[in-house]
Order: structure tokens, then C-alpha cells, then sequence
């Protein structure tokens, strides 16, 4: 499924409930990079290796200036268990309305083993300080993926 941002777009806004309680919006970034990671689905081997891999990298973002997002469909009560059973360090954000998915281009139709489906593309998106995307991974390969965007959000 096609991304409809480009970089150099500004960064749709949001605020969405997280884990922990509370709410996370784009305005709480503003003036410092953010890195919007989107997973299909918390606590599947995929989305763990790669919410894994963003905690792991939690200080060496902090260092550059950048903080890490990831964003699912899952209910906040799903969020909270997996941070538990992982020991996520990064916020993750719960769209079970699909709002935010749709503005960024990341839920549409999919298919798996033959079968069709709506669900979340795995995707990033690099957000830099003036609000605008200064980078998309729009089709996200998770082993070494955090380390790829670490190096982005270097370099802006």
C-alpha cells in the first residue's frame, strides 16, 4: 500500500492514548525529532524484535536530539502488558480508531497466505524539529532497522 506523505510534508497531528495512562500528542515533540515507528500488531515476534531494538537505542536517540513513538491498533490495555513482558523503555500509542494510522498512510488493505485483510503497514517516519518528515521507511525490514533510523536522526 502506497504512503500518501512525502518527505518534507509537515507531520499530521495527533494525540492518542498511551500506555501507562495518559495521552501522547505530536505538539509533546515539538522543537526535537521524533521517530514514529508503526507495527501491526504488540507482542507478535516481529513487533517485539523491533520494540526490542528502539528501547535498546533508547539513550544513544535521547543523544541525537530524538525520541522514539510506536503506534499500533492495539488497545492500551495490550500496550501496557507488552511493555510489561518486554521491558519496553519507549512510549507506545494506542489508534483503535484507525484516525492517526489513516493520516500517516499506514492502515489500509494487506494480504498474508493468500488471505485479505485491514491492518498496519510497517512503517517510520523521521520527524524533525520544525515538524516536518524528514524521512520515511515506508516497507520496514525489522533486523537493523532502529540502528538505520538512528543514523537519520543523526544526520538531521
Amino acid at each position: 500500500m502506497p504512503l500518501k506523505l512525502r518527505e518534507g510534508d509537515p507531520a499530521p497531528e495527533f494525540r492518542l492514548p498511551r500506555d501507562g495512562g495518559g495521552e501522547i500528542s505530536l505538539a509533546d515533540f515539538k522543537g526535537r525529532k521524533l521517530v514514529l515507528y508503526f507495527y501491526p500488531k504488540a507482542d507478535t515476534p516481529g513487533c517485539t524484535r523491533e520494540a526490542q531494538a528502539f528501547s535498546a537505542a533508547k539513550a544513544a536517540f535521547a543523544k541525537a536530539g530524538a525520541d522514539v513513538l510506536g503506534v499500533s491498533a492495539d488497545s492500551v490495555k495490550k500496550q501496557d502488558g507488552f511493555v510489561k513482558k518486554h521491558a519496553l523503555t519507549i512510549p507506545l500509542a494506542s489508534d483503535e480508531t484507525h484516525g492517526m494510522l489513516e493520516a500517516y498512510g499506514v492502515w489500509g488493505e494487506k494480504s498474508m497466505y493468500g488471505k485479505t485483510f485491514m491492518g498496519i503497514t510497517r512503517a517510520t517516519f523521521l520527524i524533525g524539529p520544525d515538524g516536518r518528515i524528514a524521512r520515511i521507511w515506508p516497507s520496514v525490514k525489522v533486523d537493523g532497522h532502529a540502528d538505520e533510523v538512528l543514523a537519520a536522526a543523526k544526520a538531521i
